[in-house]
């Protein structure tokens, strides 16, 4: 009788450790269940930018490893398209996210390209961190073998443009590194420098980098599960506004709307946490106050990079005009002549750069400073109109083929004359039936813990609850015996409490197990999300240890920080931890992922 022989068993494409995690979460799994999550990986693996099929282990020495830090997806975009081009021509890639970068490995990297953005005042991104600072620091290894190349990402209407970048570039050439192609430091109109370098890294690669061998490990026919992204970008889907509604009293400081979009037939899918990208245009009335007070004719046509427009169209739905850049004072200055721009633009007065960028439209500076622009310098010097992201407010397990937003609208005067914000405008004056230009931007840092029995813990002041009111949704809908607290913070309890019957109505159904309030104008003194946490940090701390995952969305600049610093109080004086620990312990929820920030 022959011995039936067993077939060897498939190589493990994945760490041990997240063979065992994958154990755990399938074992006790109803066969239905078991097919549900093969067909969702499979719709996943279609949706991933690289080939995810198991491969033969490929040598530091014959690959490229494309590392990114992303905050808002933009640096992930550009990773993954310089690894597509790498794979397409034949070489070997790794693409990480910084945080899923094994930091020991550093040392036996030889081609490694590095795209990061830099956020706020100088900070990297919350996925690199801890990559940053490991780089920074003294255990960072030698690198005399490695050849290597990093892309900033930034905004130069901030002072510290590119900032994490050029300290990445400076810092493992120290280490002993030899740049494979120099710095590239993008702003706004990121593709303007992303793709040449990405053209530079290919070429240089190309020449010493081996190609890559064949994959030696047979992969199982799959039935591939079809994309079914139609848009993106690029190709962004014109959703039709459905409702679009003010939800703060007609009395309050500052207009906020609800708007509700549809993505019918658009193939669209988002996840609670991820944005929804907006193509605005500018307002028409900003527009003709740049005509007039330049004194352009908005007919005239003007051709760039191989295109012609009339100025108008430049102006309205091509350009940006509501954020100074560097670039931009600087061509104004040598436009109008101003000793006064000329000097603030010295590194000497970085204070006083910051100051004018943070007080002044483009328009204010043309009107101080006046210069005699033709319509063709200026559509030259100015840069191009960029999407804006805003958190999305709900799950499409409660809307279905919708998307809703919480737009708060910048509509405010100041040296005498009245400012928008473009996408804000735009948005709000959006009517029932008007076509918006959108596309989805996943976030994966800000995801709902993956076991529904976490419990989480929510702080959104202000439109920063966007997010939340998505995740509450979804807890509801998938029955999450995990709890929910929301601190939610605002200027006034009668005026500017958004959602306010949406989470009186969640606390009774069980959906919203606390919520705890900030409004910082209803007291003498005033009280922010911050000073909840602290009040409340014995509770706060208790969750935390038991496991609870935690979320910030809102202002970078002032909340962020200001919560940032609170929870290092509530660990010090709750958990008995000193103030190093508890800035350790922090970055370490960090990195795995149950501290989240949606910050901008």
């Amino acid at each position: 009788m022959n011995a039936v022989v067993s077939p060897a068993p498939a190589p493990v494409p994945l760490p041990e450790d997240k063979a065992r995690q994958l154990d755990r979460l399938l074992d006790g799994l109803a066969p239905h269940q078991l097919y549900w999550v093969a067909a969702h990986s499979a719709a996943l693996a279609a949706r991933l930018p690289l080939a995810t099929a198991p491969k033969a282990e490929t040598a530091a020495s014959e690959r490229v490893t494309v590392l990114y830090g992303s905050q808002t997806g933009n640096a992930r975009r550009i990773a993954e398209q310089l690894g597509k081009r790498l794979e397409a021509a034949g070489l070997a890639v790794r693409l990480v996210r910084a945080d899923a970068y094994p930091q020991r490995e550093l040392a036996q990297e030889r081609y490694l390209a590095v795209v990061i953005s830099t956020q706020g005042e100088g900070e990297p991104p919350d996925d690199a961190r801890g990559l940053v600072e490991f780089i920074a620091g003294r255990r960072a290894p030698r690198l005399p073998s490695l050849q290597f190349t990093v892309l900033g990402l930034g905004d130069s209407s901030y002072p510290q443009f590119c900032a994490i970048g050029r300290q990445l570039d400076e810092r493992l050439a120290e280490l002993g590194g030899t740049r494979l192609v120099a710095l590239g430091e993008a702003d706004v109109d990121i593709d303007a420098v992303a793709a040449p370098w990405t053209n530079k890294v290919l070429e240089r690669a190309g020449e010493v980098v081996a190609k890559a061998p064949s994959p030696a490990v047979r992969v199982p026919n799959l039935q591939a599960v079809p994309s079914r992204i139609l848009h993106s970008r690029e190709q962004p889907f014109e959703a039709t506004v459905l409702a679009n509604q003010r939800i703060v009293s007609r009395d309050s400081e500052r207009e906020v709307r609800h708007l509700e979009l549809s993505l019918e037939g658009s193939g669209l899918d988002y996840a609670p946490g991820d944005a929804l990208g907006v193509w605005p245009q500018n307002p028409s009335a900003l527009v003709r106050q740049w005509l007039e007070v330049l004194r352009l004719d908005g007919d005239t046509e003007v051709s760039h990079e191989g295109r012609s427009l009339p100025l108008t169209r430049w102006l309205g739905s091509e350009r940006e005009l509501t954020r100074p850049t560097r670039s931009f004072v600087a061509a104004h200055a040598a436009t109008s002549g101003s000793d006064d721009l000329t000097h603030v633009l010295q590194p000497e007065r970085a204070a006083e750069f910051a100051r004018l960028l943070a007080e002044y439209q483009p328009i204010d500076l043309l009107r101080r400073y006046r210069g005699a622009w033709t319509a063709d310098a200026l559509v030259a010097a100015l840069r191009p109109l960029t999407p804006r992201l805003y958190s999305i407010a709900s799950s499409t397990k409660v809307v279905g083929e919708e998307v809703h937003l919480t737009v708060a609208t910048v509509d405010y005067r100041a040296h005498g004359e009245p400012h928008w914000g473009a996408a804000s405008s735009f948005l709000a004056a959006s009517d029932e039936d008007t076509r918006v230009p959108v596309f989805i931007e996943p976030n994966e840092r800000f995801r709902l813990p993956a076991d529904p029995s976490r419990d989480i813990i929510m702080i959104g002041p202000g439109t920063g609850v966007a997010p939340f009111r998505a995740f509450v949704q979804e807890r509801r809908e998938i029955a999450a015996s995990g709890r929910n607290w929301l601190l939610f913070g605002n200027r006034h309890f009668n005026l500017d409490f958004l959602y306010q019957l949406e989470w009186q109505d969640a606390i009774k159904q069980g959906a919203l197990h606390r919520l705890d309030l900030a409004f910082s104008r209803d007291e003498a003194d005033k009280v922010y999300v911050q000073h909840r946490l602290r009040e409340h940090g014995r509770e706060l701390y208790a969750w935390l240890k038991d496991g609870a995952h935690l979320y910030v969305c809102g202002d970078a600049t002032h909340m962020a920080k200001d919560v940032h610093a609170a929870l290092i109080d509530v660990a010090v004086t709750h958990g008995g931890q000193s103030p190093e620990d508890a800035k350790a312990w922090l970055a370490d929820l960090l990195q795995q992922g149950r501290y989240a920030r949606d910050v901008y």
